[in-house]
């Protein structure tokens, strides 16, 4: 009888075995790796997250910040002037703690303490007199735009939210209100810095751009960061009224 050698297969033996079982083998030490990487890497996000626990309270002189630190910390009224040196103080929420931190509204303070709370930054939140806004909306402008073009406050995709302070005086501007003057003030103003900059280096317009070009300014533009806008009221002319910090609170605990 013929050897009927189709009908049979060879078990498979020599080289093209030890080439299978190393294929599987290199297979599993890259899933190994991967699962290894991911886990490094959001041990790194973790630890990151937690250095990152500031909420800087940041604005304008006289928009009140330091009186929302005083009635979100202690819920209590108190007597503020210009700061001249910030007001630091942990706050628990989501059993977290929070480190918030008013840094003092002056022109010439506020990059120094800026400087050195930014690194701690979860979270921004830009007090605005809503009284005085329309006075104020440039300078209000410049500075929440050198806050957005921070390249460290840019990478860590830091969350802003604008909050309308004073509501509760009669002459206030609600919060979408002052978004759509400021989305214009902004639009302007990032022209005009967009000149000044192609005029030294184009490299650095394309860094400090905000928002999509060939479109108007609107802070949806800004996506991944996220800025929100809330309206509050801490009550500087009526100490006997409750302030009004529901739309603060409810951004901090998302943030914690």
């Amino acid at each position: 009888m013929e050897h009927d050698t189709a009908s049979k297969a060879e078990p498979q033996t020599g080289p093209s075995l030890v080439k299978v079982k190393d294929s599987q083998l290199i297979g599993i030490v890259i899933a190994v790796l991967v699962i290894f990487i991911t886990l490094v890497l959001f041990a790194i996000w973790r630890r990151q997250r937690s250095a990152r626990r500031g909420i800087l309270l940041v604005g304008l002189s006289d928009s009140g910040k330091t009186l929302i630190f005083s009635r979100l910390l202690h819920s209590k009224f108190v007597l503020t002037h210009t700061s001249i040196k910030e007001n630091i103080e942990d706050l628990v929420l989501n059993n977290n703690s929070l480190r918030i931190v008013d840094i003092p509204g002056h022109e010439r303070l506020r990059a120094k303490f800026f400087e050195q709370y930014k690194p701690i930054a979860r979270g921004i939140v830009f007090v605005i007199d809503s009284v005085t806004f329309q006075k104020d909306i440039r300078d209000v402008a410049e500075y929440l735009y050198t806050l957005l073009s921070e390249p460290s406050i840019k990478s860590n995709v830091t969350p802003f939210l604008v909050l309308c302070n004073k509501q509760d005086q009669t002459m206030a501007k609600g919060s979408k209100v002052i978004q759509a003057l400021l989305e214009k003030e902004m639009n302007l103003l990032r022209q005009t810095k967009s000149s000044q900059l192609e005029s030294i280096n184009s490299a650095e317009t394309t860094t400090h751009f905000l928002g999509k070009k060939g479109k108007d300014f609107e802070f949806a533009h800004l996506y991944p960061q996220r800025v929100e806008f809330a309206e509050s009221s801490a009550c500087d002319k009526d100490t006997s009224k409750p302030a009004e910090l529901n739309e603060l609170k409810t951004w901090l605990h998302k943030i914690a």
